[in-house]
């Protein structure tokens, strides 16, 4: 158990980080990254369910990604 969620926000971590750098954000912190990863992996899972996309973990670190990535374009937008 501690190691799946070692592992969960470890991934977070990378997928907030590359949601970061493919929307052009700045510089932040490893806990930003972690909790727009782990947020963006609910919200990716969340989506490719119900658009009925699953299976590995590549498609799921893809749906993390993704789902960060939409997370970020939200607070911007909310932001302004």
């Amino acid at each position: 158990m501690l190691v799946q969620l070692i592992v969960s926000l470890v991934l977070g971590g990378l997928s907030g980080f590359a949601a970061n750098k493919l929307m052009h954000g700045r510089t932040d912190s490893i806990l930003r990254n972690v909790i727009l990863g782990v947020v963006g992996g609910l919200v990716g899972g969340w989506l490719g369910s119900l658009l009925g996309v699953g299976g590995g973990w590549v498609t799921s670190i893809l749906l993390s990604i993704g789902g960060a990535c939409l997370v970020v374009w939200l607070v911007r937008k909310l932001a302004k």
